[in-house]
């Protein structure tokens, strides 16, 4: 199929338990979810939804990535660099190998691309 529709993903309220995230010290754990769209003869590219509750948490993504807030609002803080801050409509691109801190204020839900950009 060349193209696939994620329906209305903002108000999709059945996604999959992802598990949870250690928190950074005294932060509670952040409890992950969501639904993967696998691509078919494209399945080195993961896309899909993303939740998080509220929390802060290291990025441990090596590839690159796309993301488009739907919901929530928080900040990411590159490491070495300034404090970009997000809510529902902003869109972010992070180099691979980017690492740095989410603070998440309210729970954020992300659509997302992550891909090799080699």
């Amino acid at each position: 199929m060349k193209v696939q529709k994620i329906g209305q993903p903002a108000s999709i309220e059945a996604l999959e338990s992802w598990g949870n995230v250690e928190g950074l010290p005294d932060t509670p754990a952040v409890k992950l979810s969501g639904l993967q769209k696998v691509i078919p003869g494209k399945e080195d590219i993961d896309s899909g939804i993303f939740e998080c509750t509220p929390g802060s948490y290291r990025r441990s993504v090596r590839q690159a990535e796309i993301m488009h807030f739907l919901g929530g609002s928080g900040s990411f803080t590159p490491d070495g660099e300034a404090t970009l801050t997000f809510t529902a409509g902003d869109s972010f691109f992070f180099e691979a190998n980017t690492e740095g801190t989410w603070v998440v204020e309210t729970t954020m839900r992300k659509l997302y691309v992550i891909f090799d950009a080699a």
